[in-house]
């Protein structure tokens, strides 16, 4: 058995086996590493839409050659605080690594820098890399579309992806203050999750074709995801539909296509990250102090009766990174998926852990 009688594995032995299936279907070892610890990362914060239970349909679309074997995008515009980057459908998690280098190190010599990022593939949970940029001084934002997936308020017909936004800012404290959000009301991963398990979904998380509410979550995967706050998170999902593919030159709504659909057609989501160095409007060590001191406001906040505790924002996945003693919690499910796929790739992945 792979996991423990609490239902968790090894991170790092999952992280190598995870890698060594990349490897195997031709990524290099490098790289392989980046993209795994990226996914295994997903897990260890409670994730696991956004972790390793992606990596047989990332496999699959390898194999199919919708995702490229090339390691990094091309730079098709660069206007120093602004670049432009075609990623060719390379594995997401290595052209969003891509993009936070380049927009902190642009936004250290001009102050804000912006990187749209075209013909992207799925990069796993954005606020990774918003936090990437905060660890290194800037605040980092980090956004991108998807397929239609969410109706406007009344409608019967996906309009807009559950665009994701992830904002992170530097501080002095244990965990950077840190947003990352899909703006329907649950993301899709964890509708997939609800029906692998055989579960209803709560109200409120999504319609059927047709537009009807709906707990059935295959009902749901074959119909729409609901905004968040009804027209505030519709809104919001237009706009960043907008930005990330209208800046980049990139796709916008369906040209989009689905992450789950023919797996040997590219996926071509577009991708912003906006980097703001903070010494260019205000001394960086008075910001950062600023920052951790309104992290400790939210926790000596007044409870509500009954209330333990309340978390800023970042914080509930700072504790579980803290907890997580090298341990990921995986379902077994996906670590059955991960097995057989390593069968497929001639990798022996129990020997891993």
């Amino acid at each position: 058995m792979l996991a423990d009688q609490n239902g968790t594995v090894s991170a790092l032995g999952l992280q190598r086996g995870v890698a060594a299936l990349f490897t195997a279907a031709g990524i290099s070892p490098h790289a392989s590493e980046q993209v795994a610890e990226d996914l295994v990362a997903a897990d260890i914060e409670g994730v696991a839409s956004h972790g390793v239970m992606l990596v047989p349909m990332y496999l699959q679309r390898l194999k199919a050659g919708s995702v490229s074997r090339a390691e990094e995008g091309v730079v098709v515009s660069d206007r120093e605080a602004s670049v432009v980057l075609d990623a060719g459908d390379v594995l997401g998690q290595l052209t969003a690594r891509q993009a936070v280098e380049l927009a902190v190190e642009r936004a250290r010599r001009f102050g804000l820098a912006a990187v749209s990022v075209r013909n992207a593939f799925h990069f796993g949970t954005a606020g990774r890399y918003a936090r990437m940029m905060a660890d290194q001084g800037v605040v980092g934002i980090v956004m991108s579309n998807t397929r239609p997936l969410m109706p406007a308020t009344g409608g019967a017909e996906p309009l807009t992806g559950n665009n994701p936004l992830a904002i992170a800012v530097p501080s002095d404290a244990a965990f950077a203050p840190e947003v990352d959000m899909a703006l329907s009301a649950a993301a899709m991963g964890k509708v997939r999750n609800a029906a692998a398990a055989g579960r209803n979904i709560p109200d409120g998380w999504a319609a059927d074709r047709d537009g009807n509410p709906t707990n059935d979550p295959q009902k749901a995967i074959e119909g729409m995801l609901l905004p968040a706050a009804g027209p505030k998170g519709f809104g919001l999902a237009f706009m960043i539909d907008l930005l990330a593919g209208g800046l980049s030159g990139g796709a916008i709504g369906p040209e989009v296509s689905g992450l789950y659909g023919d797996p040997a057609k590219p996926y071509r989501c577009s991708n912003l990250f906006i980097a703001i160095h903070v010494d260019h409007f205000v001394d960086q060590a008075e910001f950062v102090q600023r920052a951790g001191a309104e992290l400790g406001r939210v926790a000596a906040s007044r409870k509500a009766p009954g209330v333990d505790r309340v978390y800023a924002p970042g914080e509930l996945a700072h504790v579980a990174r803290s907890r997580a003693q090298g341990r990921a919690r995986v379902a077994p499910p996906a670590l059955n998926s991960l097995v057989e796929a390593g069968a497929a790739l001639g990798v022996d992945l129990p020997s891993y852990f």
